[in-house]
């Protein structure tokens, strides 16, 4: 196990929630300074730490341990999310009315196969 490597994933995910690692670092109950050993992989991390870590950024465990794809569900929420902050209030009314009748008809018809 690549402890640095899962001490990076643990970094961007912090970074893309604009959290310090100070407030990472409260919302797991951790020293600041623990915290900073666990990005640089210079700590291993327990199994509830990493628990911790993963509820306070609202990702998967698997996201954190493994290099997976960039479609996650975590990453495509965001992307939707920055595509609406780019809106205007018409705008997000027609993708909102679009984005039900999608997915109205996946209901309907996703289980055909």
């Amino acid at each position: 196990m690549n402890y640095y490597e899962i001490g990076q994933r643990i970094r961007k995910f912090r970074k893309a929630y604009h959290l310090s690692q100070e407030q990472l670092a409260e919302k797991v109950q951790i020293s600041v300074t623990h915290m900073s050993h666990i990005e640089t992989g210079n700590t291993k991390l327990s199994l509830q730490v990493l628990v911790d870590i993963a509820n306070a950024l609202s990702v998967q465990t698997d996201e954190l341990l493994y290099d997976i794809p960039q479609n996650t569900k975590t990453n495509m929420k965001q992307e939707v999310n920055e595509i609406l902050d780019s809106c205007s209030m018409q705008e997000m009314y027609i993708l909102l009315d679009v984005l039900r009748s999608i997915k109205t008809a996946l209901d309907k018809y996703g289980d055909m196969n």
